[in-house]
């Protein structure tokens, strides 16, 4: 989701689950179960945006089973498959100075020490250890967020990160 939308993408119901209405739940917070933490979520429906409460929730594998209210049968649940899940930007904790979400920066022109610059946010990826931004302009550039070390400066007010970054001579 871009930033400056009142709405951000916290998950994704993927299928339906047993014949009750569950549905199967695919979080993209971190940690994952600070999906359940919202609510009522948003469901992004092709009629438009839905708003449903979260009865009940179980972690399973990697995600989650949820009961929603008013979805009450399978078919219900079914017709749910592939909806996003959004929440309210106000609804998100507030952070420490310096911090930033990560749909924050997606979007914002990265700059080189050099004054160059590199590109746009494309994406970020999550490795375990260290995150990588995805940089994509005159060519694509995979720079480890490390701050002090590869991310000098990230300015929201002028949507600007500044980086330490050659690349590969």
């Amino acid at each position: 989701m871009q930033s400056g939308s009142d709405k951000i993408l916290v998950g994704r119901i993927t299928a339906a689950h047993g014949v009750r209405g569950w549905v199967k739940v695919r979080s993209f917070t971190r940690p994952v179960e600070n999906i359940l933490n919202y609510t009522p979520w948003l469901l992004a429906t092709r009629a438009g945006l839905m708003s449903r409460e979260v009865l009940e929730s179980r972690q399973q594998g990697n995600g989650f089973i949820v009961r929603l209210a008013e979805v009450d049968d399978r078919d219900q649940a079914q017709s749910l498959g592939a909806t996003d899940i959004l929440v309210p930007r106000d609804s998100l904790p507030a952070l420490k100075p310096g911090e930033h979400y990560w749909h924050d920066i997606l979007g914002m022109t990265v700059v080189n020490a050099g004054g160059e610059e590199l590109g746009i946010v494309k994406q970020v990826l999550e490795t375990g250890a260290n995150d990588v931004i995805v940089v994509e302009g005159a060519q694509r550039w995979l720079i480890p967020w490390v701050r002090d070390v590869y991310i000098t400066g990230v300015h929201p007010d002028s949507n600007r990160i500044e980086v330490d970054w050659r690349g590969v001579e």
